[in-house]
Parts: structure tokens; C-alpha cells; sequence
């Protein structure tokens, strides 16, 4: 194996876990309110990784937020509880959001 062909190759493994979580987002239809970088229904995942930034908990916090909804804290569109997500999946896709859903 050459270098360029070990670099994509580590580069691909590398993206791995971006794709995984957006795959997620799909799967749970998270992408139908929710777009990385511009407000749908529902916020940006860029400005929801801004409100959180630098708050203890804050993983904690919003895979809670995903799990049982809410209302109020991004206009008056309430988002739907999502009782089938697991917290496992619920807190994969809030540290991905956290990160910049990269």
C-alpha cells in the first residue's frame, strides 16, 4: 500500500463516525426539523452546539432534551418527544451536535 492510498484509507476511517451519527439523524428523522447549518423547523445543530457550548452537562443535557422534548427554548415550535430513541443513540447524536455534526 502506498502513502496516498494509507492516508485516504486512514482519512475514510476517520469520517467513519460523522457519517454514522448523520446516518442516525436520518434514521430517527431528526433531518426532517434539523439541518447541520441552517434553521428548518427546528434549529441548526451549529446553533445548538453555540447555546450549550461551555455549560457542565451539556451532553447530558440536550440527549435529555432529544429523549423528552420540549417547548420554548427555540421559538414557539415544540419538538416531539422521541420515546423510541434510545439513551444510548439519544447521547451519540448530542455529543455529535455538540461537536458541529462533523
Amino acid at each position: 500500500m502506498n502513502f496516498k492510498t494509507a492516508t485516504f484509507a486512514f482519512a475514510c476511517f476517520l469520517s467513519l463516525p460523522a457519517w454514522a451519527n448523520m446516518d442516525l439523524a436520518k434514521k430517527n428523522a431528526c433531518i426532517a426539523c434539523h439541518n447541520v447549518n441552517k434553521k428548518l423547523v427546528g434549529p441548526a445543530y451549529l446553533e445548538v452546539a453555540k447555546k450549550y457550548a461551555g455549560q457542565k452537562d451539556a451532553a447530558v443535557n440536550l440527549a435529555k432534551s432529544i429523549k423528552e422534548g420540549g417547548s420554548g427554548k427555540w421559538g414557539p415550535v415544540p419538538m416531539p418527544s422521541q420515546p423510541s430513541l434510545s439513551d444510548a443513540d439519544a447521547t451519540t447524536l448530542a455529543t455529535w451536535i455538540l461537536a458541529g455534526a462533523k
